[in-house]
């Protein structure tokens, strides 16, 4: 008797079944919705789907009558500079220091056990520091995702070095490689797939750093726009807001998995890098 655990989806099924959840969250909403405007047409909480339309187009087609930008891009334009610039140098960061503390021993005993302590911080509640230390421009704001990415970037980069087969460190060694030799040849190659995937798990924090940022010190970007008009109960707006930095989340996650797969089809042949 074939056990359940063995019985894989057929390519159809599988789009039915990856549709399904999106269908049901779709279809509650529109029951709850239908229910509360029913009760009380004026109902702000639960906005009809044409009402999310319009207020769709409001904020991304049509120019803001006071600064005349078409709002939706301004904000998507600030956000993802502020994004870019914190992923890159917590990126840079956490391969730099994580391959030191992964793969050489006096800077594992001195940085090892600071970044474990590093990485417990809560990073919102430094939040009020970096806009004392850094002020209430943009730097402020790349540093609150620098200081909640990096230090995770940094211990997984540093795990995966440390799970390399020392096999091919004292192989290296013997080939003559030198520790450079060793980092650009031996650790790298393979610490790259691996580094998408801890960027890929860091997105999400990175966008709750970046929006929490916005929120209390700025004056463009989406989680701005949408504290500002949470004032106002604005649904209309703040829901496709908020599916539009789920669709953004979406296609970078994504684009960083076929990155991953087209660069290294080694890595994705293991079975990892799927997810």
């Amino acid at each position: 008797m074939p056990r359940f655990v063995n019985r894989r989806p057929g390519r159809a099924a599988r789009v039915i079944l990856a549709a399904l959840p999106f269908a049901l969250a779709i279809g509650a909403y529109a029951i709850g919705s239908h229910i509360r405007l029913s009760e009380n047409p004026n109902d702000k909480l639960l906005p009809s789907f044409t009402a999310l339309a319009d207020g769709f187009t409001r904020f991304a087609i049509e120019p803001d009558r006071r600064t005349g930008d078409i709002l939706l891009w301004v904000d998507t334009l600030a956000s993802l500079s502020r994004l870019a610039a914190g992923i890159a140098l917590s990126t840079l960061l956490g391969l730099v220091v994580g391959i030191g503390v992964g793969l050489l021993p006096y800077v594992r005993a001195s940085m090892a056990g600071f970044l474990a302590v590093l990485s417990m911080i809560p990073p919102l509640s430094v939040l009020p520091i970096l806009f004392i230390v850094f002020g209430l421009g943009e730097l402020s704001k790349v540093m609150l995702i620098v200081f909640g990415v990096a230090p995770f970037l940094m211990r997984d980069i540093a795990l995966r070095v440390g799970e390399l087969p020392a096999e091919q460190i004292v192989k290296a060694q013997t080939l003559g490689a030198s520790t450079w030799q060793i980092i650009t040849r031996v650790v790298l190659p393979q610490v790259w797939p691996r580094l998408i995937d801890a960027v890929r798990l860091s997105l999400g924090a990175a966008w709750l750093f970046l929006i929490a940022a916005e929120a209390i010190a700025s004056e463009s970007g989406l989680g701005y726009r949408i504290f500002l008009l949470r004032r106002y109960l604005a649904m209309d707006v703040i829901l496709p807001y908020v599916a539009w930095i789920t669709l953004l989340a979406f296609t970078f996650d994504w684009a960083l998995r076929h990155l991953q797969a087209r660069a290294f089809p080694w890595f994705a042949g293991e079975g990892r890098g799927r997810s």
